[in-house]
């Protein structure tokens, strides 16, 4: 037995193998070492023949599912090595086989996965032209490709890569020692392994595929000339072939997709807005996904979810989601009735997805039964809708009157758990199975009756019969009345108070009786896996009907949300103007007390309105009103309605935001890297169709050389030559409000306040002009700070005003003297006196602002004399 154990052990060496002996799954040597760690498990030792006495741990068959599943999430893979034949008719040693490997990206089992979020598998390849990107969720068979091509194509790989979050990565050789993807997968927490490179090679996963698809080609699913795309798929699928060793039948087909066709959110944007990970805590509380999601099926809560990681933009698709919710909204009866018969439908992607995997039981089954039932409904339901995507989901829908009388015909109601107890078949399916049913039932009558008649013969009121699994049926007799035993019982077990016997008479009933039932368990699970397999066969009619009810689930959750909280119906147009009137931020109006959020406005366009600068002080609103109006556009061309009394937008084709500052631990980069990374980053990917949310650029570094960094790229995003992107723009320089009236497109903003002697109360409302105070000190009395702490600032506060006063009244009088009208030469024997005026100012003194004011001036007034 121990070497068959090694023989497997040297196949999966990367693997800690479960290795069945009866009811156990036992572990040998280091993997037993490595188990008992994990799992706090008792460590024993069993004598392996000449190897010595090995160490050795187990767990029970029946709850192992628990123990994999902590194994996998600390980043283990099992392979579960099973007794494929029936040790009672083994001659000799028991035939094993390793049926499955679990590894982070392959779970299927329902009580491992999150009910509302995919489970991904991923794989990745790099050509010439760019990267390959394939990924699969097994539990629902969802397939998916694309290609990042270009010099983006790095960026656009890990903007992917965090939409996905999947659980583990197959890297094609070499890439595993590249930084830039494996750093980020790191911080993501995903497992990652270079993988096979055959695997990778393009005739091989072009056969691959094709082989499983049963196609001649890859034309049908746009894979034909992808070919980066195409190896990374192929991937996927061998090494769901190598682990699952079972039909992969769920997986129908491949979507084949380009990530331009969607609206890019890089990880910063994802994390900054909060769309379905809380920045606190990384759990859903407090995201949009939270407010957004009144899904009431496991397949609209993962549909919705992916709505939001990838808004719409192409205007068409967008205005098709918001007819479809409008009518929602409008016709609350048949939102409610819909809701309603959707509650009775069960996750029909993953129970698909267990049917044809070949795992399903009897009870998945019923489950899928009730879902069909409510699909005749829905379809009348929607009989009169007018959208045209309600009208296009009700077609989709497919009755499956024939998979659902089928179940209904052959399974039981209310079945078992476990496949090997009988109860899986209804009455009247199979004769066979009625008629041992019948014959348990009467030998089990025999019984009774025999019971009955052994105690008016004996006379021993007490003698009762018995079963158990070691001596089948027997007469159990209590000791004071042993005397009364007639000769012909014969003893086979002795108990402290009680002895147990049989008869002839007892043992041919008993024939009868266990024959019947084992002989039924065996037929029922015959019969049950052949409806199983038939149902198998329409798991793409299934899986059709899935996708169309877990739209209608995420269309009506949008709708009740918008019918909850108020919200609108934006107007959707492609131009570049972004109009809002009264906004509100649909999350944190969720968590204030009703009424209490302040609303506001936002123009925002390419070209008067490019850029707004908006100041005032720390607490006043800022950031959550840049957050709001790109999370209301996002809302939008995700097809939700909007938190706003009236919207105009048009369609962005990427969200930019930096926003709050943390150092990276992890890649050893300071909070000012960090941030300069992430600008630089929006400057070189944003278009002037996108949006930027930028909140206190340059506050990382020294004053002097945050300013300059902050005037920089407010000049250069501001710059319709050079970017012109839509933009809002937060500070606390508010030497970069005279931005407006030298760079056009520029226009300043700040939070209004209100001013009580030294209190100071905030009104959360965006209004026109700049700021000219941060109120930094009433902030800090506001946080709690010591009352000695803040009179002492209020002093410095004075002497600083002062100093800065005398040194502003110094450099406008040096200024004033910079205009009068000059005659630009290089041919005076002396220095210019306008030269002469520069090199007698402190120029350390000046701000930047301030010098480049000057510079301003003596290039116009040099353009004039020209």
């Amino acid at each position: 037995m121990f070497n068959q154990y090694r023989q497997f052990k040297a196949q999966y060496p990367d693997c800690l193998l479960f290795f069945r002996l009866g009811d156990f799954y036992e572990l040998f040597m280091e993997d037993a070492e490595i188990a008992a760690r994990e799992l706090d498990l008792v460590l024993t030792g069993r004598d392996a023949g000449a190897v010595g006495r090995v160490p050795m741990c187990g767990v029970p068959y029946h709850s192992a599912e628990n123990y994999i599943a902590k194994l996998i999430e600390k980043g283990y893979k099992v392979a579960i090595c099973e007794q494929v034949e029936d040790p009672k008719q083994a001659k000799g040693l028991v035939r094993r086989e390793v049926v499955r490997v679990v590894t982070p990206g392959t779970l299927v089992e329902p009580r491992l996965l999150e009910e509302k979020r995919n489970h991904y598998l991923a794989a990745v390849c790099q050509g010439k032209t760019g990267f390959g990107l394939a990924y699969a969720d097994l539990s629902t068979g969802e397939f998916a490709a694309c290609e990042l091509q270009g010099a983006s194509g790095l960026r656009q790989l890990l903007e992917e890569l965090g939409r996905l979050e999947p659980r583990e990565v197959l890297l094609e050789p070499g890439l595993e020692t590249a930084p830039g993807i494996t750093e980020p997968l790191k911080l993501q927490g995903a497992a990652f392994q270079a993988y096979d490179a055959k695997a990778f090679r393009h005739p091989d996963a072009y056969r691959r595929l094709c082989e499983h698809f049963g196609t001649h080609s890859l034309r049908g699913f746009g894979l034909e000339e992808l070919e980066l795309a195409t190896r990374a798929a192929g991937a996927v699928l061998q090494y769901l072939e190598e682990t699952q060793k079972t039909s992969l039948g769920h997986i129908t087909g491949i979507q084949v997709y380009f990530p331009g066709e969607y609206m890019t959110l890089d990880p910063a944007t994802r994390r900054n807005l909060e769309i379905t990970r809380s920045i606190r805590d990384g759990s859903r509380k407090g995201t949009l996904l939270s407010v957004l999601d009144r899904t009431v099926t496991s397949m609209g809560g993962r549909m919705l979810r992916s709505w939001l990681e990838r808004p719409l933009i192409r205007l068409a698709d967008i205005q098709a989601r918001h007819e479809a919710v409008a009518e929602l909204v409008e016709n609350p009866l048949m939102r409610a009735e819909l809701r309603s018969l959707l509650q009775d439908v069960y996750d029909l992607e993953r129970l698909a997805g267990r049917i044809a995997y070949g795992n399903a039981n009897a009870r998945d089954l019923v489950a899928l039964k009730h879902s069909l039932v409510a699909l005749p409904s829905l379809k009348i339901l929607l009989g009169d809708a007018r959208s045209r995507r309600l009208q296009e989901l009700r077609d989709q829908l497919d009755m499956l009157d024939d998979v659902r009388d089928l179940i209904e015909r052959a399974i039981d109601d209310d079945p078992p758990y476990n496949l090997n107890e009988g109860g899986l078949i209804k009455s009247g399916y199979n004769a066979e199975v009625d008629r041992l049913r019948k014959a348990a039932r009467e030998g089990k009558g025999w019984i009774a009756a025999l019971e009955v008649r052994e105690r008016e013969k004996t006379g021993i009121k007490s003698l009762k019969i018995g079963y158990n699994k070691v001596f089948g049926y027997y007469i159990e007799v209590t000791r004071p009345n042993l005397h009364l035993v007639p000769d012909y019982y014969i003893r086979k077990q002795t108990l402290a108070g009680a002895e147990r016997f049989i008869t002839p008479e007892l043992k041919e009933i008993e024939e009868q009786v266990l024959g019947a039932e084992e002989k039924v368990v065996a037929l029922e699970y015959q019969l049950f896996t052949e409806v199983r397999q038939q149902v198998a066969k329409e798991v793409a009619r299934i899986q059709a009907s899935a996708r169309a009810v877990a739209e209608l689930d995420a269309l009506a959750s949008f709708a009740e949300v918008a019918s909850a909280y108020g919200y609108v119906r934006p107007e959707m147009n492609d131009g570049d103007e972004i109009w809002i009137k009264d906004g509100r931020h649909p999350v944190l109006e969720r968590v204030l007390p009703e009424g209490s959020f302040v609303p506001n406005d936002c123009l925002l366009d390419t070209r008067e309105n490019r850029l707004l600068l908006i100041t005032g002080p720390n607490m006043g609103g800022k950031s959550t009103y840049m957050r709001q109006v790109a999370l209301i556009c996002l809302m939008a061309q995700a097809g939700s309605f909007v938190p706003a009394a009236e919207a105009r937008l048009g369609v962005v084709d990427r969200i930019f935001t930096r926003v709050g500052a943390s150092d990276d631990l992890a890649t050893g980069q300071s909070t000012f890297m960090v941030e300069m990374t992430e600008v630089a980053a929006i400057l070189h990917a944003a278009t002037r169709r996108s949006l930027i949310v930028l909140d206190e650029i340059g506050r990382g570094t020294a004053t002097f050389d945050g300013l300059s960094i902050a005037w920089a790229v407010a000049e250069y995003i501001a710059d319709p030559e050079r970017l012109g992107a839509k933009t809002l723009f937060a500070t606390h320089y508010h030497e970069l409000c005279e931005l407006e009236g030298l760079i056009p497109g520029v226009k300043n903003y700040s939070v209004a306040v209100r001013e009580r002697g030294e209190e100071v109360a905030f009104l959360y409302k965006i209004v026109r002009g700049g700021a000219d105070r941060s109120y930094g000190i009433q902030v800090a009395r506001l946080a709690g700070l010591p009352r000695a702490v803040i009179e002492r600032a209020q002093e410095i506060l004075a002497t600083l005003e002062q100093q800065e006063g005398q040194r502003r009244s110094r450099r406008e009088a040096a200024m004033a003297r910079a205009r009068q009208p000059v005659q630009l030469t290089f041919f005076e024997a002396r220095p210019h006196p306008v030269v002469e005026e520069l090199l007698s100012l402190n120029v350390m003194a000046l701000t930047p602002l301030e010098a480049l004011n000057l510079l301003y001036r003596l290039q116009e007034k040099a353009r004039e004399q020209r």
